[in-house]
């Protein structure tokens, strides 16, 4: 059976630099901003706020059992809507929708790294190519829908939307002048 095209992923105009398209998760969660954390923080903290705010305005008159296994589930839905939140504010970053200077920097350190150690840029795969590309279609843009379908990326593929050359450019540029630091040629 003849290997199938891949799909590239659709350009979106943005104000930023674009960083993956669809990163995976661990990555995403890496280049969490303490701004992020904090956004999470605060919006776990609603759901238990609000259900007390409620329980003050209008007592529903139920057990404290009752009202202490209330304030458990809003804890944990509060806790699942803030990291929910959080993960979507630096997926944003990465596809470039808000500010990511720090996240490309990081990025190009990252990238330039692997390229030097000679290690995949996106990790190994023990899926078919085809497999990855349906990976990718199904995740990519994903955390638009998070409120509805937390959907994340845990595949490893190719498929991210950038041109990776860019990498291996600045990993070349990175040798030549660590190699003429090192002849004395150049001081950096």
């Amino acid at each position: 059976m003849a290997e199938r095209e891949i799909v590239p992923p659709k350009q979106v105009n943005c104000d930023y630099p674009v960083i993956d398209t669809d990163p995976h998760f661990t990555r995403v969660i890496r280049y969490m901003r303490p701004y992020d954390y904090a956004l999470g923080v605060g919006v776990a903290a609603l759901g238990p706020a609000g259900f007390m705010l409620m329980e003050k305005l209008a007592p529903s008159q139920a057990s404290p059992n009752a009202i202490r296994g209330s304030m458990r589930l809003m804890g944990v839905l509060g806790i699942t809507a803030g990291f929910l939140r959080a993960y979507t504010e630096s997926s944003l970053r990465f596809w470039g929708w808000i500010e990511n200077a720090r996240e490309v920097e990081m990025d190009m350190k990252e990238m330039v790294q692997k390229v030097k150690n000679k290690e995949p840029l996106y990790g190994v795969s023990s899926l078919s190519p085809y497999m990855q590309g349906v990976a990718a279609r199904n995740s990519r843009y994903s955390q638009i829908f998070m409120h509805a379908i937390p959907w994340f990326n845990f595949v490893n593929h190719n498929q991210h939307g950038v041109d990776t050359l860019k990498y291996f450019r600045a990993a070349e540029e990175e040798l030549e002048r660590e190699e003429r630091a090192r002849k004395g040629l150049v001081t950096v």
